[in-house]
């Protein structure tokens, strides 16, 4: 165990409080987060419990909600924010549960995480995690007066992180957080040991596009690209799986129609989390066309972590963090024409995609939840010896 622990012996375990304003009904990558960090923290003898705003979830244990939650439009995605929460059942609440650590996913509520943190014992460490990278003029107004309001929270965290350099530049200039990067988490062997979907491993190439269908995740770009693609003789047979739902499902299947793709296309729908990484094991190149809004990558690792996809990805600051040591992989999110000369690349040639998947294959591992955990783990012991010692 890290030298904090040791200074701790009677610390054999942790009761650890991660908290969210949303809930975790629906998911997306703060909830990835959080639950991939419980499950390893559990895994390593700690006691773990998610404080969330509501959620109807029952499969998790120790789940605590802790408001009534409304949904809103955010970043280009749908969440849900928590109404004003009782601060004497809050205070109540913490008092009868005496946690160690309090890891509270920031941004948060006013009413919510701010009196979570507020009430917490001055033996409690507290330790956040900062995610976002707001884009567009309203969001990014929006968190800086965020930041005025919860000021009195902040300055009771032992510890702040954020996900990447751009979430921390972000933090820093909204919130007036100085942090520490220290990246998002992977459960490495989960994708690592996929299988591919039943048919999906035959001969030919397959392109995979895994994202929500809205303007900035790109999927629009991607079959503009196509239909460049389709036009190289060159290029092997092959098929792209359309993973995902949303609001422009309609308009781009109309896309597809009209530009004669639908034989190559397939639009696959809402994928869940278990089949996720088989359906990154069932792929030759991943494809991710994001334009903006990203405060890191993690779909990207996902992919590479299969060992099967190389992964093609838009050049916006978060992916950017990301695929830092391969600027190769990177395309301007806004040009058809350079990710169509990117794919047709890797259509021809499958040495480089066999090149380029065996690189992420062990980048990807540097992110695993087993590694990262352990750092995360160090600095939960060395805050709470301080509150200790306070």
């Amino acid at each position: 165990m890290a030298d904090a622990a040791k200074r701790l012996p009677t610390k054999k375990s942790l009761k650890v409080g991660l908290v969210l304003d949303d809930g975790l009904d629906k998911p997306g990558g703060v909830q990835e987060y959080i639950l991939a960090i419980g499950e390893w923290l559990r895994h390593e003898g700690h006691d773990v419990h998610y404080l969330v705003g509501e959620t109807k979830r029952q499969d998790i244990s120790g789940v605590h909600s802790l408001a009534r939650n409304v949904r809103v439009r955010f970043n280009g995605n749908s969440l849900s924010i928590p109404l004003p929460t009782s601060r004497r059942k809050l205070s109540d609440f913490l008092k009868a549960e005496n946690f160690d650590i309090l890891h509270v996913q920031i941004p948060y509520s006013p009413f919510m995480g701010q009196r979570v943190v507020l009430a917490a014992s001055k033996h409690t460490a507290v330790i956040g995690t900062f995610h976002i990278l707001p884009y567009g003029r309203l969001p990014v107004l929006g968190n800086k007066a965020l930041g005025v309001w919860l000021k009195p929270s902040l300055r009771r965290f032992d510890q702040i992180f954020s996900v990447s350099q751009a979430a921390a530049d972000f933090a820093c200039t909204s919130f007036g957080i100085t942090s520490v990067i220290l990246p998002n988490v992977i459960d490495y062997q989960r994708f690592h040991n996929a299988k591919p979907m039943p048919g999906m491993d035959d001969a030919g190439p397959t392109i995979l596009f895994l994202g929500r269908l809205v303007p900035r995740k790109g999927c629009q770009l991607l079959l503009e690209a196509l239909v460049r693609v389709v036009q190289d003789k060159q290029a092997p047979a092959f098929r792209v799986l359309i993973c995902g739902s949303g609001p422009l499902e309609a308009k781009l299947r109309q896309f597809v129609e009209r530009n004669g793709l639908q034989d190559i296309v397939e639009f696959v729908g809402f994928v869940t989390e278990a089949d996720k990484p088989r359906f990154y094991a069932s792929a030759d190149i991943a494809v991710f066309p994001s334009s903006s809004g990203e405060s890191f990558g993690i779909v990207l690792l996902e992919a590479m972590a299969s060992g099967k996809a190389a992964v093609l990805a838009g050049d916006n600051p978060g992916y950017r963090s990301v695929m830092s040591p391969q600027p190769n992989l990177l395309f301007d999110p806004k040009d058809a024409s350079v990710l169509a000369e990117k794919m047709v690349r890797y259509l021809r040639n499958s040495r480089l995609r066999q090149d380029m998947s065996r690189w992420g294959e062990t980048y990807a591992k540097g992110f695993d939840v087993n590694v990262v955990g352990l750092r995360l783990l160090d600095v939960y012991y060395k805050a709470l010896l301080k509150r200790h010692h306070l």
